[in-house]
């Protein structure tokens, strides 16, 4: 029998409850805003940081104490005016230092696909190094176009071309506020817009909104005359509230008005005072919350509600207090530049700064930074010069380049010293071991001078007699020398030749030169400490060899 009933329906899904709660959390998911922090150390990022976050001032002081990181990172939610809804997450970026190790990790937590529509970038720069301005700010600017490019997929450029279009629509339909109250219904709308003026938005492809905060402006005045002292640091720039100093500083704005001007970019001062620090709070989460350009053919009586900005910014432009300088994007122009101070040509530094970007080296375009270089002189600190490079000679090449030398020398043989330099350098060792051993000059005068006493032949060293000693050299050079008994030799001596020798047979005389010359030899020998008994020894020893050889004479 079959069942009639009908079947149970299919059981639900284990996951259905987790696909609910995603449901639900993806509608009221809190959207991600970013703020990148780019600045030199010590430039008051933290400062700025703690003020963006909506920190207490006890905090910030804190801040300032901490040492930077590879990558500062902080967050807030940042609430609505009545303090009850969430609007977005707020994270705060820092980079302590434009070095590329610290700049190339910025892609790998910022990647422009994802954060390029929900990013502002700050750059600090610093009011005590005012001489750093124009080179900082190009390190920065360029790092944002290579950052913006990506991987330069067609997604990211389609995103780029739309963020360019938000920018430019901010741009063109700023107003400034006026006197009545703004309300929060504030919109852009398609009405008749005019084109961006001269200067404007020439480079920032893909634009980014950036905002250029010069901290410390409360010690652009300080007094002091001091070279390199003072809180600022200045040095000699500083020359009090006179009119020189205030004309330098006007030019300074000038320039930085200029190329913010390009890049669609804003320019704020500020000091440590809350008030000031809220100013740029507010701005900043105006761009962020910055309505998306509105389509070419939309208008308002079509009955499309246009989007409205959650935080308007109210504050008017002030380009007077030096202090709290505020130029939002979308209000300056050339014209309001050159009112500033007579003289100054935005469209020059303009070409100079273009001519800085497009050529790494030294051209004979102008160029912003020599411009900007003698507007305001380099005051840093600068590094101490490198030694000169010491490369030393490889050893080998050293010992080969002296071993040539010395070679060619011809003192090299210390023995040369005791050759007579009429003698065949090649005739042998010194000594009584060759037929020239004999000849070595003042050998007797040598002997003479060491036993302190009459010449052993019984001759004086001067007069007649010491002229005759070099021909007695010579005679014995011409003679056929005989071999001279070794040093050391046991065998006895007598005036008397041998009767199986085939040279002629030698006198008296002559064996008391080989006796001479061996005691000469043998004093070499002796021990200092035993030279008094050797000279008696050496004077007591030629006395039996003549009494010797004076027998042999009586005999025959």
């Amino acid at each position: 029998m079959s069942d009639s009933r009908p079947t149970s329906p299919d059981a639900p899904p284990e996951d259905l409850w987790s696909s609910i709660l995603d449901s639900v959390s993806s509608s009221r998911t809190i959207p991600a805003k970013q703020i990148l922090i780019l600045g030199e150390p010590t430039s008051g990022k933290s400062t700025l940081a703690a003020a963006l976050l909506n920190k207490p001032p006890s905090e910030e002081v804190a801040q300032e104490e901490k040492s930077d990181f590879v990558l500062g990172y902080e967050w807030a939610d940042v609430k609505d005016e009545g303090d009850e809804d969430t609007l977005a997450r707020l994270s705060v970026y820092t980079v302590p230092s434009s070095a590329p190790s610290y700049s190339a990790l910025l892609p790998h937590f910022l990647p422009p696909r994802t954060s390029l529509p929900h990013t502002v970038i700050i750059i600090v720069l610093d009011w005590t190094k005012p001489w750093s301005f124009v080179d900082e700010l190009q390190r920065w600017l360029k790092w944002i176009e290579n950052w913006s490019k990506g991987d330069k997929s067609r997604d990211l450029e389609i995103l780029r071309e739309e963020n360019r279009e938000r920018l430019q629509a901010l741009l063109q339909h700023y107003t400034e506020p006026s006197t009545d109250p703004i309300p929060a219904t504030s919109t852009i709308s398609s009405t008749t817009l005019l084109p961006l003026g001269p200067g404007t938005l020439t480079h920032n492809a893909a634009g980014v909104p950036i905002i250029v905060a010069c901290t410390k402006a409360d010690l652009i005045d300080e007094n002091s005359d001091i070279m390199g002292a003072g809180t600022s640091g200045m040095g000699a720039m500083v020359k009090g509230k006179g009119e020189e100093w205030e004309e330098r500083t006007d030019a300074i704005m000038q320039v930085l008005r200029t190329i913010c001007l390009k890049y669609g970019a804003s320019l704020f001062y500020t000091t440590p005072m809350p008030q000031i620090l809220q100013v740029l709070r507010q701005y900043a989460l105006h761009l962020l919350f910055a309505p998306p350009a509105p389509s070419a053919g939309l208008s308002t009586t079509d009955g499309v509600a246009p989007v409205r900005n959650s935080f308007p910014f109210q504050h008017k432009p002030n380009t007077l207090d030096r202090d709290r300088i505020v130029v939002p994007a979308g209000w300056d122009s050339w014209g309001k530049i050159a009112v500033l101070r007579d003289g100054f040509d935005a469209k020059a530094w303009g070409e100079a700064w273009g001519n800085d970007l497009e050529s790494e080296g030294e051209t004979g375009e102008p160029s912003a930074k020599n411009l900007y270089s003698s507007l305001v002189e380099d005051r840093g600190i600068k590094p101490p010069p490198l030694p000169p490079f010491n490369n030393p000679t490889p050893e080998q090449v050293f010992l080969a380049k002296n071993y040539d030398e010395n070679s060619k020398k011809p003192d090299r043989d210390p023995r040369g010293a005791f050759r007579n330099p009429t003698d065949n350098p090649a005739a042998g060792v010194v000594g009584p071991m060759g037929s020239s051993s004999f000849n070595l000059p003042n050998v007797e005068r040598a002997l003479t001078e060491m036993e302190g006493g009459p010449s052993p032949l019984g001759l004086s060293v001067g007069g007649d007699n010491a002229r005759k000693l070099p021909s007695r050299a010579a005679a014995r050079a011409s003679t056929s020398g005989l071999p001279a008994p070794p040093l050391g030799s046991s065998t006895p001596r007598t005036g008397l030749a041998s009767p199986t020798s085939n040279s002629t047979p030698s006198t008296g005389t002559e064996q008391v030169r080989h006796d001479v010359l061996q005691s000469f030899f043998q004093s070499l020998l002796v021990p200092k400490d035993r030279a008094g008994g050797s000279a008696t020894t050496r004077t007591a020893t030629p006395r039996p060899n003549t009494e010797a050889a004076n027998g042999t004479e009586e005999s025959t």
